[in-house]
Parts: C-alpha cells; sequence; structure tokens
C-alpha cells in the first residue's frame, strides 16, 4: 500500500497495499476506462467517495508494523536480544504485525475501487506506476547500506538483485532484500488475479462467485501442500483480499444479502487460517505465541476497522492530515526496516531507548516524505502513461491486419478521418 484518497495503494506494501485514491491513472468517477483493452461489463461506477479515513488507517498499519520490527522482532540493534530489552512491551508489540493482514483487506476494498470500470491494460499500467518508483528507490537504500554503509551485514549478488527489482524474486526462489517486500509478493499475485477477472469480464455475480470459490481453493491448496496452486492463488491470505472486496461491493449495495453472506465467510477464514499463518510468522520472528482467542479478534478487527470507515459516516471526514498520512505510509513501510535497525544501532548508546525509538521514527517518516514527494508523485504518473503507452502499441502491433490495414495504419488514418 500513497497520494490522495479519492478512489483507487503495500507492501508493500505492503502495502502493500494501496489507496483509495493514491492512483493517478484512476478513471474519472463513473467512467470507463479508456483502455482498448477488455472491459468491465458490470455497471459503471457511481462516484468513487473520498475515503480519507482509509489513508489514515493504512497510516496506522504502516506504524504497527514498524513497532512491530523494531520492539517485537529479535534482532541485537538494541545490543541485546528484543525479548531481553523489551520483556514487557514484546509481546504488545507483537500484535502490530496483523498491520499486515490489514493492509491486505484494505487492498481488496480500494483495488477493486481501482479496477471497476477499467480495461485490463488500464489496470495494470495504474499498479505499475503505483508501485514501483518508491520500491525501485527502497532496493537503491537497502544496496547502499549493505554495499557501502555497512558491508558485510548481509551478501548481496547480482542475480539476486535484478531479481528483486521485478518484485517476483520469490518466483525465482531468491531472497527478498528488505524482510518487507514479501508482502509485495502477495499484493502482485492479487493484482494478477484482478486482471484476469478483468479480462473475462467483472461482472457483479461473477465478482461475488469469484470473492467465495477463491478463498476456498486458496486454502485447500495451502493445507494440501500444493505449493504452486497455493502460490497462485495466494494461499492463506486470500479470504483478506476476498473480503475486503465485499466490503466495496456493501457501499454500492448496502442492503444486498449475497455481499454480506460472502463477508461472513470470509472473516471466518482468515481468522482461522489466516490468523494461524500469522500467528507462526510471529512466533519464528519473535518467539511470542499468539494463541487462536487472541489473533481470531486481531483478523475480525482487520475487517471492523475498514467496515467501520466504509460503511458509516466516518467515510466523511475529509481532513487533509489524513491523505497526507496515506501518502507516506508506502514509502514508510518499504524503507523502515534494515535502515531503522541500523539507525537504532548507532544510537542507542548515546540516547536513552524511548528517544532513539522516537528519533529513528521521525527519521524513516521524513524519508518517507521526501520519498513521496521527489520520487512518487513526478514519477508514478510518468510511468503508468509510459507502461499503457507501450501496452497499446504492443497490442496493435499484435492485432490482425483487417481489410489490408493492419491495426497502425488503420489507427494514423481515423483521427484524419474525424477531422
Amino acid at each position: 500500500m500513497t497520494e490522495t484518497t479519492t478512489a483507487p495503494v503495500t507492501a508493500p506494501a505492503p502495502d502493500a497495499g494501496d489507496s483509495p485514491a493514491s492512483d493517478p491513472g484512476s478513471a474519472p468517477a463513473g467512467a470507463m476506462a479508456r483502455s482498448a483493452g477488455p472491459k468491465s461489463t458490470g455497471p459503471k461506477a457511481a462516484g468513487r467517495p473520498r475515503l480519507a479515513a482509509l489513508d489514515a488507517l493504512r497510516f496506522v498499519a504502516a506504524l504497527g508494523v514498524l513497532v512491530y520490527h523494531y520492539v517485537a522482532v529479535n534482532h541485537q540493534a538494541w545490543g541485546a536480544e528484543t525479548a531481553e530489552s523489551f520483556p514487557d512491551a514484546q509481546p504488545v508489540a507483537a500484535f502490530g504485525s496483523f498491520g499486515v493482514q490489514l493492509f491486505f483487506v484494505i487492498s481488496g476494498f480500494v483495488i477493486l475501487m481501482s479496477a471497476w470500470g477499467r480495461g485490463v491494460r488500464s489496470f495494470t499500467a495504474s499498479r505499475v506506476g503505483r508501485l514501483f518508483p518508491a520500491y525501485w528507490l527502497s532496493i537503491v537504500a537497502v544496496l547502499l547500506l549493505l554495499l557501502v554503509v555497512a558491508p558485510g551485514t548481509k551478501d548481496v549478488g547480482l542475480s539476486e538483485t535484478a531479481a528483486n527489482v521485478t518484485m517476483a524474486q520469490r518466483a525465482f526462489g531468491m531472497q527478498d532484500l528488505e524482510p518487507v517486500y514479501w508482502t509485495l509478493w502477495t499484493e502482485l499475485r492479487f493484482y494478477v488475479l484482478i486482471g484476469v477477472l478483468l479480462a473475462v469480464g467483472m461482472t457483479r455475480n461473477r465478482l461475488i462467485a469469484f470473492a467465495t470459490l477463491w478463498p476456498l481453493a486458496a486454502v485447500v491448496a495451502a493445507r494440501s501442500d500444493h505449493e504452486l496452486a497455493a502460490t497462485v492463488l495466494v494461499g492463506t491470505d486470500a479470504p483478506l483480499f476476498a473480503g475486503g472486496m465485499m466490503l466495496f461491493l456493501l457501499v454500492r449495495e448496502r442492503r444486498a444479502v449475497a455481499p454480506w453472506l460472502v463477508l461472513a465467510g470470509n472473516v471466518v477464514l482468515a481468522c482461522a487460517v489466516s490468523g494461524r499463518s500469522q500467528s507462526l510468522r510471529i512466533a519464528t520472528s519473535t518467539g511470542v505465541t499468539v494463541d487462536p482467542q487472541a489473533y481470531w479478534p486481531a483478523i475480525a478487527a482487520c475487517f471492523a476497522l475498514v467496515a467501520l470507515i466504509a460503511l458509516t459516516p466516518v467515510n466523511r471526514l475529509s481532513w487533509r492530515w489524513l491523505t497526507v498520512a496515506g501518502a507516506l505510509t508506502y514509502p514508510l513501510y518499504l524503507l523502515h526496516s534494515s535502515w531503522g535497525e541500523w539507525l537504532i544501532e548507532r544510537l542507542y548508546p548515546h540516547l536513552p531507548m524511548v528517544v532513539t525509538f522516537a528519533v529513528v521514527t521521525l527519521t524513516m517518516l521524513g524519508a518517507a516524505y521526501l520519498v513521496h514527494r521527489f520520487v512518487e508523485r513526478p514519477l508514478g504518473p510518468r510511468l503508468r502513461r509510459a507502461v499503457e503507452r507501450d501496452l497499446d502499441r504492443i497490442v496493435r502491433a499484435l492485432t490482425p491486419r483487417r481489410d489490408g490495414v493492419t491495426s497502425d495504419q488503420s489507427a494514423e488514418v481515423e483521427p484524419a478521418a474525424s477531422r
């Protein structure tokens, strides 16, 4: 999951995720995508609401993940194991990890909002323009840390770096340069599934069927150890995205029964399987045990918070600072981990623990603002337009000749004829 919040934001981001209106390339409210690709056959989008509070929720989720990495994950940045440095705070900070699940629910909501009424090419270009500028900058930042500032901290090879540039390094069996990148791989697979749904034709009934059957198939694949199927179907995190999608549909059809039933099913499935998966991740990284009676409410709260913003008068909040917070979410999520730990190592011997935490957090927020202001805002729209233009050219080049005229010639002749 970063600009303003009108409709279509993790990773990543995490985050993520995306922001309801952080997509500079979103189609106007109610407008169908101009792309020549497959169009949604569902009803036109009725003006996309401005959900500034959802941006603030994304920011809270990012801060939760930051606290988790600084205070809960076991590392030596504080001069000893985190469990020794924060014996009382660590079990509480471990719940910040559920910010990732909150990102996924939000992503299901806003990505469907972004895709609604769009073609495949427009949707693809918007995602590339949204995710990659800050992501590539974060790769440069972590390489600067690992190769120049603190060489020897971690071995980084050329092939590993090249794979990370694609954001699909896990598909090549390569490690993430930053630990937070795993969520971006999850988001990326979700985007592909949405692209397939757009190509087939996104109707209301197909959407409901998809949100019903896809999470079930994903969970069965994950539980049956069918690794390829589980990877393609996003595994145990699928119910989080599907539930978020139903929340978006409920904004449009508040009294419809089917979306409520599908949402309820996905909430239960997410609590059972996504909660358990996250509890295992927490145990591996922190040694903290999160029991079902704790992770069930944590996952349910993720859905409840998004529902509160989407389905109640809270969605009318439009304070500017909410969208500013949302703009910082994605770069903060990308940058905070490795550089944050390095800064803690350097500052903590000289500053009190609380002051160190505050200084490092503020430094990361400042860096996030700079990335948003000087990387995302200028480069994101340009990259989106370039990708959409190139995709249009590829499609035209692959389009068969009609009446002895190529698609390129037809594209050149039509404007002249219209004049």
